[in-house]
C-alpha cells in the first residue's frame, strides 16, 4: 500500500519517501523544480549508510537535473530518485512496486537509468507505469549519448584552453571506468589521446589497459597524475580541499554529476587557472537523448543536439573570461535565468485562466 509521506527540503518542490518492507524497498524520489516541464531524472541503488545521506544526495542530484534540462534546451524539470541498497535488493517485486510509487506522483516525475540501475528494470518498473524512460526498444542505455556529450565538451574545453584543435597526444586522467567512463575512454583513445585511468574495479582497469594502451594509477591518486585533462567519471564530490590543490591539469571536463564538494569549490579551480567544464553542462548528453523518445525515438535528431553542448561551453567560457566569473558561477546563473522566466511564464498563464484551471495547476 502506497503511504508517501512529503517532507519540505529546501527549495524543492516535493520530497517522497517510500518503504515497502516486504520487497526491501526504501527509497525517496526529490521533485526539485516543474517551471519547465516534468522532472526527469535516473533512478540511483546505492548502498548508503543511512536515510540521511541518502537525502542529502538526491536532493544534490536533482537540484542538478533541474540545471541541466534547463541549459540543455529541454521542455523538462529536474528530480532524481533513490533507492537505498546494494545490487543484493534487486528483485522483480521490488522495481515494480517502485514502479507503483512512480504512478502514485501523476507525471509529476519520470523515472530513468542510473548509477546501480539498468535497462531491465527500468522495464520492470514500467511494468507498472508509463512514466519511465531508457527502456529496450527506445533509447536504451544512455551511457553512450552521456559518453558522446562529455567527448564533445571535453573538446570544446581542450580548445578553449590548451589551444589545441585536436586530442592527439593530449593526456587524460579517467576516473571511473563504469559504463560512461570506459565510453568516454574509447572515443578519446579513437582521437589519439593518451589515457591514464583508475577504478576500483580492477578487471575494468585490466580492459582499459588491453583495450586503449593506457596507463594505470591508484584510485586514490588518479586526481595528482600529470595530465593536461582531468575527467571525473565516478561518484560526486572528488573536486574538493584536498584534491583541488593537487591537481596538475588544466582542464576538468568529466561525466560525474555533483563534482564541486561545495559551490566554493568551483572558485579554487578558477583561481587555480584551472578550466572547468560545469558537470551537469557536459554530461547533459543522456537526459538529451531520452528526451527525444516523446514523439518517436530519432537517433540522429538526438545527437544532434547532444553535440550542441560544445557550443553550449564554448558560451559559458566565454562569456566566464569576460565577466572574469568562474564557468561554474555563469553556469548557474543561466540555468536560473532560465528557469525563472520559465516559472513567471507559468504563473502568468494562471493568473489569466479561469478558476477552476487554476486549481488544477
Amino acid at each position: 500500500m502506497l503511504n508517501p509521506i512529503d517532507l519540505p527540503a529546501s527549495d524543492h518542490e516535493q520530497v517522497v519517501y517510500y518503504r515497502h518492507p516486504a520487497c526491501g524497498l526504501r527509497a525517496i524520489i526529490a521533485i526539485h523544480n516543474t517551471a519547465l516541464g516534468p522532472a526527469l531524472g535516473g533512478v540511483r541503488l546505492w548502498p548508503y549508510a543511512s536515510e540521511d545521506e541518502a537525502l542529502t544526495d538526491v536532493l544534490r542530484l536533482s537540484r542538478g537535473m533541474t540545471y541541466k534540462s534547463a541549459v540543455a534546451g529541454l521542455s523538462l524539470g529536474g528530480g532524481k530518485a533513490v533507492i537505498i541498497g546494494g545490487p543484493d535488493v534487486k528483485s522483480e517485486a521490488l522495481f515494480r512496486n517502485f514502479g507503483r510509487f512512480v504512478d502514485s506522483l501523476e507525471g509529476r516525475y519520470i523515472a530513468a537509468e542510473d548509477v546501480g540501475t539498468a535497462v531491465e528494470d527500468m522495464d520492470l518498473i514500467a511494468r507498472e507505469t508509463s512514466l519511465v524512460s531508457g527502456r529496450r526498444g527506445q533509447s536504451g542505455d544512455p551511457s553512450p549519448a552521456t559518453a558522446f556529450g562529455v567527448f564533445q565538451g571535453l573538446r570544446a574545453a581542450v580548445r578553449h584552453r590548451l589551444g589545441r584543435s585536436d586530442l592527439v597526444g593530449v593526456t587524460v586522467a579517467v576516473q571511473g571506468l563504469g559504463h560512461v567512463g570506459e565510453a568516454l575512454s574509447a572515443l578519446l583513445a579513437e582521437a589519439g589521446a593518451r589515457l591514464v585511468v583508475a577504478d576500483v574495479n580492477f578487471l575494468r582497469v585490466q580492459r582499459a589497459i588491453q583495450r586503449f594502451g593506457a596507463a594505470a594509477v591508484a584510485p586514490s591518486l588518479i586526481h595528482t597524475a600529470d595530465v593536461d585533462v582531468f575527467a571525473p567519471c565516478a561518484l560526486g564530490g572528488g573536486l574538493n580541499d584536498r584534491t583541488i590543490p593537487a591537481l596538475k591539469a588544466k582542464v576538468v571536463a568529466g561525466a560525474a554529476n555533483n563534482q564541486l564538494g561545495e559551490a566554493r569549490h568551483g572558485v579554487q579551480l578558477a583561481e587555480r587557472g584551472i578550466l572547468y567544464a560545469p558537470d551537469y553542462v557536459i554530461n547533459a548528453g543522456g537526459i538529451i537523448n531520452i528526451s527525444y523518445e516523446r514523439g518517436g525515438y530519432d537517433r540522429a535528431r538526438a545527437y544532434a543536439h547532444i553535440a550542441r553542448i560544445a557550443g553550449t561551453l564554448d558560451a559559458i567560457f566565454a562569456r566566464a573570461d569576460a565577466e572574469k566569473t568562474p564557468t561554474s558561477v555563469i553556469a548557474d546563473r543561466m540555468a536560473e535565468q532560465i528557469v525563472a522566466a520559465a516559472g513567471a511564464g507559468r504563473t502568468a498563464r494562471a493568473d489569466r485562466a479561469p478558476t477552476e484551471y487554476r486549481a488544477a495547476i
